[in-house]
């Protein structure tokens, strides 16, 4: 192992440019870099004998950021969303552009239920809050869902200028700074600008401007928010805290204390009712979809669906304890950074790690992001420095009590980027006061530098994002084109497919109904209520690199005809397809990997909370019609869960009710599959309700199968 190699983990990844887009960032440095030693850019910031106009200034720039935003949609991400949260918020804003927060669940609901999707009472939807998916809603209405990033970004440059004007104009409008008169409006100007400039070379906002997360949204209404308050814009200041709220409640909390704060200081109770009316849409917003999605007013939906599918009780929750972090979705994170919950050194920790990915964010270079904090260590009794500093700081103490990193290639630290706008501002202000004397130079030597930074470090990060998890959108409309499938039934098997593909509202008459692969009698049942439509299979396969190839394996998915096998004899429904399962208490359901003799290597695990107490959980069996039935129950015995403390000498044991009939067995370390014996029980569709118990310690259920009886 080289020593840049040994090293990276500390200081990130060098080298030479790996890409074409690194390349091009590269040359573009090169002329910021000659533009910076002849002086000769003023005119672009506003300076000179043949200024540009603001106007046409901001139409230039706010193009370039949208085109860059497209560039990265197509270079990055390869066309579509790519991690599993952008695909939900995809499908959040599909379903919201024909004016449903939640939708119905046909049977069999294990065709369409799953990751980050709530289920109860047969209605549906999407967990994350409704911001950001009423903007891709208008997306999806025009016909182009991914326009609207680009967009975002447009108008994050112009709300960065906005914003750094507002702050330099308080920051350098006293006689005791910078000049009056001509200079002082030349001063704020040449900030506005390259802030401007500053967001438009920001690979982290092309990120957030491409993919489908709301961190781009959310940006966009805290320059404004900020930036209305500071002008003393209370109403429309109130819109766009109710608009984070509505995107990103823990950022919309942020920012409006500080927006709360600056209402303080002017003691208007004109400006207070303004204020209060501008934030109600959004939390209408925010508490309508709640409850359309949980069927309760006030309840949180990724607090239920968490309370749902993943444990132990309460992992998911802004807080600390023992018992904080969700053994599922984030296990080897707890296992590795909370294994005795999340407590203040934890919470530090976790900051920490956040504001080293955050650092690269902000202009591509961790060193250079540093400057930010001169306006802030010596804000010469500005207001608006102050605010934007408080805004910040209350920005990573929000999310302090949030227990997982949320970083990751690309995206950096998520949680942080909401606030990037308002750190480019004092970017601008910090050079306008370190370089006063050769603003231009020094605007444009910080262009250099993020592009500098992008091409030969940041950049890296984006390659990692591009080639994760088989190096494309997990499903892609384009190849069902290609295909020329129109309409009929469409299988496939990953969580970012079926984000991507299903529309609710889709027939397999006038559309294509997009469903889960299940591998057993749910895939026959669902083509046999939908009147066997024509149908095909989504395969989205990896294939392994050849020995020695360098670089990450590309998958090349295929779209087959494909009809489920006529249903057996018995039925057979796999355990693990019921997760998220209906109910659950006093410990987890989830699936995992199991012996060999368990179907697909797969089963449902059921694991108390904590080891040695009683889990219970409730799933669905679907049954295709009324009669008498032979109930079969397969479970894997001597199952080993990750994250778990050992079993000891503890009796572990689990059980089954369907109805009233009851099926209990003692788990044997070590003696694989167990079938039980078959009772014969009356059942009627669409489902019939199991109940699954673990005792002691985790057991799990494998399939179920029903066989008809005359």
């Amino acid at each position: 192992m080289t020593l840049a190699q040994k090293l990276e983990p500390i200081i990130g990844a060098w080298g030479r440019p790996p890409d074409n887009a690194s390349m091009l960032a590269a040359a573009a440095a090169v002329a910021a870099l000659l533009i910076c030693a002849t002086g000769r850019g003023g005119s672009l910031l506003g300076l000179g004998p043949y200024p540009i106009p603001r106007r046409l200034f901001l139409w230039i720039t706010g193009f370039i950021a949208a085109l860059l935003s497209i560039f990265y949609i197509a270079f990055y991400l390869r066309g579509g969303p790519r991690i599993i949260d952008a695909t939900t918020y995809f499908l959040q804003g599909r379903a919201l552009s024909h004016g449903d927060f939640a939708w119905s669940a046909h049977d069999p609901t294990a065709s369409f239920r799953g990751r980050f999707l709530l289920h109860r009472d047969g209605v549906m939807g999407g967990i994350f809050p409704p911001g950001y998916p009423l903007l891709l809603a208008a997306g999806f209405t025009i016909g182009a869902p991914m326009v609207v990033g680009p967009a975002l970004a447009a108008a994050i440059v112009v709300a960065t200028y906005r914003l750094a004007h507002a702050i330099a104009e308080d920051a350098f409008g006293g006689p005791h700074r910078l000049g009056q008169g001509h200079a002082r409006h030349d001063t704020v100007e040449t900030v506005a600008r390259s802030a401007a400039l500053l967001s438009v070379v920001c690979a982290a906002l092309r990120y957030h401007t491409a993919d489908t997360m709301s961190h781009g949204a959310a940006a966009l209404g805290v320059a404004l928010a900020l930036e209305a308050a500071l002008r003393g814009r209370m109403g429309i200041a109130g819109l766009c805290v109710g608009g984070v709220i509505a995107t990103r409640p823990i950022t919309g909390l942020a920012i409006g204390i500080v927006v709360a704060a600056l209402l303080w200081r002017s003691r208007s109770r004109a400006r207070l009712q303004a204020l209060a009316l501008g934030l109600l849409p959004g939390l209408a917003l925010l508490a309508g979809a709640q409850h359309a999605v949980t069927g309760a007013w006030g309840a949180s939906t990724q607090k239920m669906y968490y309370a749902m599918s993943d444990g132990p009780p309460g992992c998911f929750r802004w807080g600390f304890g023992s018992g904080v972090g969700c053994l599922h979705e984030h296990g080897e994170f707890v296992a590795a950074r909370l294994p005795h919950g999340y407590g203040p050194l934890q919470s530090l920790l976790t900051t920490l790690r956040r504001l080293k990915m955050h650092l690269l964010d902000v202009a591509s270079f961790e060193p250079f992001a540093l400057l930010l904090l001169a306006p802030l260590i010596r804000p010469h009794g500005s207001r608006a420095i102050v605010a934007a500093g408080a805004a910040i700081g209350l920005q990573i103490l929000a999310y302090a009590p949030f227990y997982f990193d949320g970083n990751y290639p690309g995206g950096g630290a998520r949680l942080f980027a909401d606030v990037l706008p308002i750190e480019h501002a004092l970017l601008a202000i910090a050079i306008a006061r370190l370089a006063s004397r050769h603003h231009v130079r020094g605007v444009f030597a910080a262009v250099a530098v993020s592009l500098a930074g992008f091409a030969l470090h940041a950049s890296f990060e984006h390659v990692k994002l591009a080639e994760r998890e088989g190096g494309k959108p997990m499903f892609e409309p384009d190849l069902l084109a290609r295909a020329s499938v129109n309409n009929g039934l469409v299988f496939v098997d990953t969580d970012h497919g079926f984000g991507l593909g299903h529309d609710p509202h889709a027939t397999t008459k006038n559309g294509v109904v997009v469903a889960r692969l299940r591998q057993d009698d749910r895939d026959r049942l669902l083509y046999d209520r939908l009147d066997h439509p024509t149908t095909y299979l989504y395969k989205f396969d990896i294939p392994p690199l050849p020995p020695g190839a360098a670089g990450a394996p590309v998958a090349a998915p295929v779209i087959v005809p494909w009809a489920p096998p006529a249903l057996g004899d018995p039925l057979r429904f796999e355990a693990e397809a019921e997760w998220p399962p209906l109910s659950q208490r006093g410990g987890f359901a989830a699936p995992a990997w199991a012996d060999a003799c368990a179907s697909g290597s797969r089963a449902l695990v059921l694991t108390p909370a904590p080891i040695g107490a009683v889990a219970v959980a409730t799933i669905s069996v679907p049954v295709p019609e009324a009669g008498r039935y032979a109930v079969g129950l397969r479970v894997v015995q001597g199952v080993s869960v990750p994250f778990t403390a050992p079993r000891g000498s503890a009796v572990v044991g689990g059980a089954v009710m369907i109805g009233k009939t009851r099926w209990d067995w003692v788990d044997v370390p070590g003696a694989a599959c167990a079938d039980l014996a078959e009772r014969e029980l009356p059942l009627e569709p669409p489902a019939a309700t199991l109940t699954f118990e673990a005792r002691g310690g985790p057991v799990a259920l494998d399939r179920v199968t029903l066989k008809r009886r005359p």
